[in-house]
């Protein structure tokens, strides 16, 4: 087997002296994958998870707040930017309220990661905590749709540290064994604020105001700030890195141009009007430089190398698309029933659930049935015709459209997503090379969010246009009450409520036909994403490939880890589902040993921790001693451990049988990496060497010795 170069490394580390910590142990005072060279672009995660203050739930409560407060406010802003409107005006630039937090957020995603392998993830942590309550509170004391626009940046800069330093810190806290489990929480995190945003943001403007949508994170982010700051103990492993900074402010800048272009054309600037040309030379220009600069970087932000593999080239236009639909329809949606069908924000976030729940539904439904088949194509190619067919459909709702069948539209367009986002995600890390598997990765993820950044700001640019020629007819010549300016109906829906019924249905009009405009702009581009699903080739499908992780399928925040990382990251995964399938019986087995799964817990357990008291041990497995006794006997009777004053140890044999069972348990992970080639990397191998040992003899195989 491919694996074989490894085995002598893992039987070499298995033989160290009884007492002395071992990578893998909760607790031990140092990491495996420091010891065998494996610390390298951010392998260190294999190795022991450093013991919270408080224990682990409480740390990771703080993690999960500061993840649900990052992925939130992605959505609920979108049922209160109405009212928003309402009171700050400037209907022309709404959309930049959900753009320029999912651009910041974007853009400064690599930097958090890099800068917390580099200098530590705790402190940059409780910064990216600050920067965003600072953000969430300017927010709140707007007084100005620019000064609202300008804080949702800074408050998107602090939320794209939450989100990838939040999934990193799990790295450092949680035992190998049980990592898995824990990241696989985050996924759901992001899938609970996609359904509970556009209902928060409702609720808060019905009852307290727009103002606490930003508010609310303020009490929420201290209590995160604060265990982290008490529970969270710093770290000594650091990566070091050469920070692209140049090609992130270029790649950034040449992004933030295009959108302002999309955004400011034919709105506040014509067309033809020096601004307009200018942000078009700026955005060339920029992209030039960037590529200019991604030649020669070290580790650049988005390695050009990477669109020579044509599925992530393909993935990456398809996931553009998706990304641009999704984060237009989540803008623009709460405006057509709040105005046009004249329902509360909290209701139209009751009536954006079909969406969410098809999203939802089809992204852990496809997820599962890949893993299972084994393909994956078919998946985004159905994704993007409901996608296309939804917003074509989306484009012909009016005020008298029946709800069942608006609820309709509404899944089919989930649905559609659902089918798109998370395979996307899944052929990318399918089809890359190892050394391009964790910028792959994030790459595919960067683009759909940048695909919704460019979607919300040209959804906006189409609607105001539309919106200011649909308002000119319907107002035209008309008498408006005292005190009302007929550019009010424009920067201010609310003041519908004072026309009289004549001039109300005009503007309603002008609303439902602006917003179908939106809808059937959006048509054409979502068709190009569906031909394009067509090119995306399908390759055999990697065992690691199948546990792909739900949240990297799902919100605004991109992905950001390292090749190992992403490896470790499904091992861990595949590795707990494979070891509660009596996973110790077919260890014993496949090395030669006639033992019970309990027996080889206690051989692990104590190659890892050294001699231990047998009660302390039966406390450790969460058992009586009187159960355990027959797992222990057998291992004294077989002459693998000594029991000697009620201690036990390991004996030359004992550890000779331990020794058995970890490269067993290297030779199974081995499989799961068919195509990986590790013996080629030595990050890799290294990693595979840790996590065997890693994943034997742990707490979380206590429920196992009592089956």
């Amino acid at each position: 087997m491919i694996c074989l170069a490894g085995r002598g490394k893992i039987l070499r580390m298995a033989k160290r002296p009884a007492g002395e910590p071992a990578a893998g142990q909760a607790g031990a005072g140092q990491a495996g994958a420091g010891q065998d060279g494996a610390g390298q672009d951010g392998a260190g995660l294999v190795g022991a998870a450093v013991t919270p203050r408080g224990g682990l739930v409480v740390v990771y409560s703080a993690l999960m707040l500061a993840i649900l407060l990052a992925a939130l406010d992605q959505t609920i802003v979108s049922t209160a930017l109405p009212t928003i409107v309402g009171d700050l005006g400037g209907l022309n630039h709404l959309s930049w309220v959900v753009t320029a937090y999912i651009l910041a957020t974007t853009v400064s995603t690599p930097l958090w990661g890099k800068l917390g392998d580099q200098y530590g993830r705790k402190r940059l942590f409780q910064a990216a905590i600050v920067i965003f309550l600072i953000g969430s509170a300017l927010c709140g004391l707007s007084q100005s749709m620019v000064e609202l626009i300008a804080f949702r940046a800074l408050q998107g800069l602090g939320g794209g540290g939450l989100i990838v330093l939040a999934q990193a810190i799990v790295g450092d806290v949680v035992p190998p064994r049980e990592r898995g489990r824990y990241q696989g929480v985050f996924g759901a995190v992001f899938g609970v604020a996609s359904v509970a945003g556009p209902l928060l943001g409702g609720f808060f403007v019905d009852n307290l105001g727009w103002r606490w949508v930003f508010y609310i994170n303020l009490p929420v982010g201290a209590v995160a700030l604060a265990v982290i700051a008490y529970a969270l103990p710093a770290t000594a492993n650091r990566s070091p890195h050469r920070i692209d900074y140049l090609g992130t402010l270029l790649l950034a800048g040449s992004a933030t141009s295009v959108v302002l272009l999309t955004s400011w054309g034919g709105t506040t600037y014509a067309w033809g009007s020096p601004v307009t040309y200018g942000l078009g030379v700026a955005a060339v220009a920029l992209a030039v430089g960037w590529w200019w600069s991604a030649r020669r970087a070290a580790e650049p932000v988005l390695p050009l190398r990477l669109f020579r593999n044509p599925v992530f080239s393909v993935s990456s236009a398809v996931g553009f698309t998706a990304g641009f639909a999704m984060f237009g329809a989540l803008s623009f949606l709460p405006i057509f029933l709040q105005v046009v069908r004249g329902v509360s924000p909290t209701i139209s976030g009751v009536y954006l659930l079909p969406m969410v729940l098809g999203l939802l539904l089809t992204s852990v439904a496809s997820g599962q049935i890949i893993s299972r088949w084994g393909r994956y194509k078919i998946f985004p190619i159905i994704g993007m015709a409901l996608l296309t067919l939804s917003l074509f459909l989306l484009s012909r709702l009016g005020g008298r459209t029946p709800s069942p069948e608006m609820d309709l539209y509404f899944f089919l367009l989930g649905a559609g997503l659902g089918l798109v986002l998370q395979v996307l995600v899944i052929a990318v890390q399918n089809s890359a090379d190892y050394a391009d598997l964790g910028a792959a990765t994030s790459g595919v993820t960067f683009f759909r969010t940048i695909g919704g950044s460019f979607g919300v700001a040209i959804f906006g640019s189409v609607f105001s246009n539309r919106l200011a020629g649909q308002l000119a007819s319907a107002l035209h010549g008309a008498t408006l009450p005292a005190g009302v300016h007929p550019s009010a109906a424009e920067g201010n829906p609310a003041i519908l409520d004072k026309l009289p019924a004549v001039l109300r249905a005009g503007i309603l009009h002008a609303y439902t036909v602006s917003i179908d405009t939106v809808f059937l702009a959006a048509v054409p581009v979502a068709a190009v994403g569906f031909v394009l699903t067509w090119f995306l080739r399908e390759v055999p499908l990697r065992a690691t490939a199948g546990a792909a992780d739900l949240g990297e399928g799902i919100g605004a925040g991109p992905a950001e880890r390292t090749s190992v990382e992403e490896v470790e990251r499904a091992l861990c995964r595949l590795a707990d589902a494979d070891l509660r399938r009596r996973g110790y019986e077919r260890l014993a087995t496949a090395a030669g040993l006639d033992l019970p799964g309990g027996s080889c817990w206690v051989l692990t357990r104590l190659a890892k921790q050294g001699p231990v008291a047998g009660p302390e041990l039966a406390r450790q497995a969460d058992v009586t001693v009187e159960y355990g006794r027959p797992y222990v006997d057998k291992l004294v009777a077989a002459g693998m451990v000594t029991r000697s004053g009620g201690v036990l140890t390991l004996t030359g044999a004992g550890q000779a049988a331990a020794d058995r069972l970890f490269a067993a348990r290297r030779e199974a992970l081995c499989r799961f990496l068919q195509g990986w080639n590790p013996e080629e990397h030595a990050d890799l191998a290294a990693m595979l060497t840790d996590l065997s040992r890693a994943l034997l003899g742990e707490d979380a195989d206590r429920e196992l010795i009592r089956r």
